[in-house]
């Protein structure tokens, strides 16, 4: 009996591994994980600003989030931070304390850092994405669904330090 189990248990350890490492996911960080990781060794951020109703949200979330080469991309390149911009959360960063004074018990509204780095023409409209160089100053924005090949390309080559979106 012994001799079957060990194999057995051997061979589901390897293909439980092998499943763990062919799926590499981002690495998210909070604003909070990313001051720190900031002050430690400085790097290129991108940030994410989402809604669970956002559809294009969701979509890039299946379609490109999941891709092998924005995934190694973004780990290797980038500070990848992710946020609900309907949060309700205090988020304390860089000296400021930041909340969502818009939700209402009838509505979410938008967290005030969201509105603050993701919105355009005082309006948030997700997805939100923005490239910031290592002095955590914005190098560009988009606000629409960007498919893989146009979002590797983006984070590879950003325009130099233009707040202004380029869509």
């Amino acid at each position: 009996m012994k001799s079957i189990l060990l194999p057995l248990m051997v061979m589901t350890g390897l293909l439980t591994c092998h499943h763990v490492i062919g799926q590499e996911k981002i690495r998210w960080l909070t604003f909070e994980q990313l001051e720190d990781s900031l002050e430690k060794s400085p790097k290129k951020v991108f940030i994410d600003f989402y809604t669970d109703w956002c559809t294009y949200c969701k979509k890039m979330d299946k379609m490109v989030f999941t891709n092998p080469e924005v995934i190694a991309l973004l780990n290797r390149e980038y500070y990848p931070v992710r946020m609900n911009a309907e949060t309700r959360d205090t988020i304390h960063f860089d000296g400021l304390t930041l909340a969502n004074h818009q939700a209402t018990d009838k509505r979410p509204g938008i967290h005030d850092l969201a509105m603050l780095l993701g919105s355009r023409d005082e309006k948030f409209i997700p997805p939100a994405l923005i490239l910031l160089d290592k002095q955590f100053k914005v190098i560009d924005r988009k606000f629409e669904y960007i498919p893989s090949k146009k979002l590797l390309k983006w984070l590879l080559a950003p325009p130099s330090n233009t707040a202004k979106p380029s869509n």
